[in-house]
C-alpha cells in the first residue's frame, strides 16, 4: 500500500509601504503598519532629518520654509534636552567646579561657553520650567531662553518662578511676541522691575562694580576690545571718539568714519595723537605694554613661505602680516634663539622656582595653556611641574607645562588626569568618566609640508644679514 505525501508550500508575499516615524522613514509590511496621520509639521521634521542637501535643493518654496521651521523646532528641543543633561551632570558631580570643563569637551565648546550653558541649564531647570517646556515643544531656542534666563538671574527662586508663570501667560495671550528674542527679553526685564522694584538700584550698583574689559580674538588678524562700563561713561567716551573722528574727517582725511573712530580710540589708549593712523605702539608709548609672542618659521621670515605664523593667545596669522609686524620699526618684539640642531632643553637642577629664562622658554614653546580648548596665552599661565617637585620632579622645561590658574588647580582634583608630552607637543586629558581628549598645542614645532620654493631670480649674497 502506497501512501502519497503531498506538501503544500504557501508563499506569503507582503506589500511593503512607506511608514513615517520621527526617527525617519521606514518600509514595513502593510498589514503591520497602523494607520496614522501626520501633520505638515511632523512631515517637515521627518524631512529635516532624512533629506540630503541635494534633495533639499529640489524643494519648492513652501516645503523649504516648512523645513526651516522644522529645523528650528528640532534645534529648540535639542537645546532643552541639553539643558536637562547639563543639569543632571551637575547633580551627579555634586556641583563640582569642573562640570563645565567636562561638558565643554563633549559639546566642543570653550570652557567659558560651556559654563554659560551650564548656568543657563541651572536657571531653566530649577526656576523656569514653563520656559523650558516651550523649548521642548520647539517654540524657542536656547539662545532666546538664555537671554531671558540672564535677565531673571538677579531674582530669588520664588520670584523667578512667578516671573516664569507671568511670562508664559503673556506668551499665551499674544501680548508678547515670541518671534522676536529682543521683545521677549525686554518683557522679562519689565517683569523683573515690576516684581522686584527695590532691587533695581542695588542691581545697578552691582553691575557698575562689575565693569570689565575683554579682548576677543577675531578673524583676519583682527581682535575686538570690549568695555563694559556705566552707561554715562560709555556714552561720554563714545561721544568724544565720534566727535574727534568727525573733526578729522572734515579736514579731508580719506579714512571712513568707522576707521577713524577705531584709530582715534586706539591712539587715545596709546597716548598718541588722535588723528594718526593706528599702528603698533612706539617704545616711548609702551612703558606698560604686555609682552606677546609671535612665532614665525625662519623660511616665512625670509619670505620663502607664507605659512606657520602664530600669535600667542590669538592663533594663525598670514605670513605677510607677520613680516609687517616684524619689520615695523614701531613694533615691540623679542628675538628668541634656540638650539638650531635639536632644540633640546637642559635641566637647571632641583630648584622649585624656575628662572626667568626657563619660564620664557616654556611660554614660547607652549604658546597657550596646554589643556584642550583653553587659549590663555602661556605667558599669563602658571608654570606647572608635571611631576610634582616634592615627588622628585625637576624644575626644567622638560618637566613643565603652561597651565592657566583654573586648569592648574584642576590637575589635582580627583577623577581628572592630565599628561603632557613637551617633546611631541601633546596633552591628553582624561575626564572623570574615563573619556580622553588629546590636543596638539604647539604644532608649529613641526615644519609644514610645502612645495619647494621657485629659485630666486636675484638671490641675496651669502654674507647678507637676516632681515631681523
Amino acid at each position: 500500500m502506497c501512501i502519497e505525501h503531498q506538501f503544500v508550500i504557501l508563499c506569503y508575499v507582503a506589500q511593503f509601504v512607506e511608514a513615517a516615524h520621527p526617527a525617519g522613514v521606514l518600509f514595513l509590511p502593510e498589514d503591520v503598519v497602523p494607520p496614522a496621520e501626520f501633520s505638515v509639521e511632523e512631515w517637515a521634521e521627518i524631512d529635516c532629518r532624512a533629506l540630503s542637501g541635494g534633495e533639499i535643493a529640489e524643494l519648492d518654496a513652501d516645503r523649504t520654509v516648512e523645513l526651516l521651521a522644522a529645523a528650528r523646532r528640532i534645534r529648540a528641543a535639542a537645546d532643552a534636552a541639553e539643558a536637562h543633561a547639563l543639569a543632571r551632570l551637575d547633580a551627579l558631580r555634586g556641583g563640582d567646579r569642573y562640570v563645565a570643563d567636562e561638558a565643554a569637551l563633549e559639546l566642543r565648546l570653550s570652557r567659558q561657553q560651556a559654563q554659560a550653558r551650564l548656568e543657563r541649564a541651572r536657571q531653566l531647570t530649577r526656576r523656569m520650567p514653563r520656559l523650558l517646556a516651550r523649548m521642548h515643544h520647539g517654540d524657542l531656542e536656547g539662545h532666546t531662553a538664555g537671554r531671558v534666563a540672564d535677565t531673571v538671574a538677579v531674582l530669588d527662586d520664588d520670584t523667578a518662578r512667578q516671573l516664569d508663570a507671568r511670562l508664559d501667560e503673556k506668551l499665551d495671550s499674544g501680548r508678547v511676541d515670541i518671534h522676536n528674542p529682543a521683545n521677549l527679553a525686554r518683557a522679562a526685564r519689565r517683569l523683573v522691575e515690576h516684581l522686584d522694584p527695590r532691587g533695581q538700584t542695588a542691581r545697578a550698583r552691582r553691575a557698575r562694580a562689575g565693569r570689565t574689559i575683554e579682548l576677543l580674538p577675531g578673524e583676519h588678524g583682527m581682535s575686538t576690545l570690549l568695555f563694559d562700563l556705566p552707561a554715562e561713561i560709555a556714552a561720554s567716551a563714545y561721544g568724544r571718539i565720534d566727535a574727534t573722528a568727525r573733526r578729522i574727517r572734515n579736514t579731508g582725511d580719506a579714512r571712513t568714519l568707522d576707521q577713524l573712530r577705531a584709530d582715534v580710540a586706539a591712539n587715545l589708549l596709546h597716548e598718541r595723537t588722535p588723528g594718526s593712523p593706528s599702528t603698533s605702539p612706539k617704545a616711548a608709548d609702551a612703558v606698560d605694554a604686555a609682552t606677546v609672542f609671535l612665532h614665525m618659521p625662519i623660511d616665512t621670515a625670509l619670505g620663502i613661505s607664507d605659512s606657520g605664523c602664530e600669535l600667542a593667545g590669538y592663533g594663525p596669522l598670514p605670513g605677510p602680516i607677520a613680516r609687517e609686524i616684524m619689520s615695523n620699526p614701531n613694533s615691540l618684539w623679542r628675538k628668541v634663539l634656540t638650539d638650531p640642531a635639536s632644540g633640546a632643553v637642559h635641566d637647571v637642577g632641583r630648584r622649585y622656582r624656575p628662572t626667568a629664562a626657563i619660564r620664557d622658554l616654556v611660554a614660547i614653546r607652549d604658546a597657550e595653556c596646554t589643556i584642550p580648548g583653553c587659549h590663555r596665552p602661556a605667558q599669563r599661565c602658571d608654570f606647572d611641574h608635571q611631576q610634582a617637585w616634592q615627588h622628585g620632579g625637576s624644575t626644567s622645561a622638560t618637566n613643565a607645562a603652561a597651565k592657566c590658574e583654573h586648569h592648574h588647580s584642576m590637575k589635582d582634583t580627583p577623577g581628572w588626569t592630565i599628561h603632557t608630552d613637551p617633546v611631541a607637543g601633546t596633552t591628553t586629558l582624561t575626564t572623570p568618566t574615563g573619556r580622553t581628549h588629546t590636543t596638539h598645542h604647539h604644532p608649529k614645532n613641526e615644519p609644514p609640508i610645502q612645495k619647494p620654493p621657485p629659485p630666486a631670480t636675484n638671490p641675496p649674497p651669502e654674507d647678507a644679514p637676516p632681515p631681523f
